[in-house]
């Protein structure tokens, strides 16, 4: 943490906050849900480090950047703008791109709507998820899934955000962060998040500490969670708005990485997309899929030593290429 410089910006129409350190090309991390800048500390440290300025910011709805009441706030070309923004501040005309769970989501939709921008995507857990054509998103998850799927269970603005007040925000946040559930993901009324009391007693996996949860639910408790939650709630408003890239292909070097005991990737059907072909077919110039043994969801906090290897072996080709 020693040397992160933190620093507010006005981007987009809204005042976002961004963590940094280092000099050098820019590697931009993105983050997912339920987190913000700090779910790339390892990572930060790592590039700064290694000759890089790792740039980490709350995205809309997170932390500390400012939180638009409205769902319509919150589409795919919200978020993107407000990171083509960030990257224009920054004074580089590329960056290198890494992003996890909803920021690999808005990863993919920066990499589809402005190439231009990026040097190369290191997308961590989600892979990239082709427009489906006749139907909406959540449509598509309730059929396939069931309506305690978890993103169809965060769609009523409210209600999950009581369920989570019920059992307390520290509480919810340790059982997202450490389950090893494989997928699909489900919150059944009465006990989503299944916090039983041998849950409550049971201690912290290594790689997370007191004080790191401590950090994550202080800022929760502080932010709430509705900026975050209306990420899924626009799922269908970003199909609506982005019929001009259906069947568009991610034409940006990529490297994908995922643990073998992920919720998405062990959800039906990821791995035959990943694996089958299909995901080459989309994103042409798909470099390399690395399946990481033993780990889960928030692989680069469980697993940093490997994944910034990975992270940094893929970015320096680049470098010793003379391409970035």
């Amino acid at each position: 943490m020693e040397g992160i410089k933190h620093k507010t910006i006005n981007v987009n129409g809204i005042s976002m906050h961004v963590a940094e350190k280092g000099e050098g090309p820019v590697v931009l991390l993105l983050h997912g849900f339920p987190e913000f800048w700090y779910t790339w500390r390892h990572q930060i440290t790592a590039l700064a480090a290694s000759g890089y300025r790792a740039v980490a910011p709350d995205l809309r709805g997170y932390g500390d950047t400012e939180a638009p009441a409205s769902i319509t706030s919150y589409t795919c070309h919200h978020v993107v703008g407000d990171l083509v923004g960030l990257i224009k501040s920054l004074g580089e005309e590329k960056v290198f791109l890494v992003a996890h769970d909803w920021g690999a989501l808005i990863g993919w939709y920066l990499c589809l709507f402005r190439p231009d921008l990026i040097k190369a995507f290191i997308s961590i857990t989600v892979p990239f998820r082709p427009r489906l054509l006749n139907i909406k998103p959540v449509a598509a998850m309730r059929a396939f899934f069931g309506d305690d799927y978890y993103m169809c269970r965060f769609q009523v603005p409210g209600e999950i955000e009581g369920e989570i007040a019920e059992y307390g925000t520290r509480q919810v946040l340790k059982k997202i962060l450490t389950d090893r559930i494989p997928g699909p993901p489900l919150l059944p009324k009465g006990n989503p998040f299944g916090i039983s009391s041998d849950f409550l007693s049971s201690t912290l996996p290594s790689w997370l500490s007191e004080d790191d949860l401590s950090f994550y639910a202080d800022k929760y408790d502080q932010k709430g969670f509705t900026g975050g939650l209306n990420y899924y709630r626009a799922l269908d408003l970003n199909w609506d708005l982005t019929a001009a890239w259906d069947g568009a292909q991610v034409k940006v070097p990529v490297q994908f990485i995922v643990g073998d005991l992920d919720m998405i990737y062990t959800t039906p059907g990821v791995k035959e997309y990943v694996h089958g072909g299909s995901f080459k077919r989309d994103v042409p110039l798909l470099d390399q899929i690395i399946v990481v043994e033993g780990a889960g969801h928030f692989i680069n906090q469980e697993k940093p030593e490997e994944i910034n290897a990975h992270i940094l072996h893929f970015i320096n080709k680049f470098q010793v290429n003379n391409i970035a």
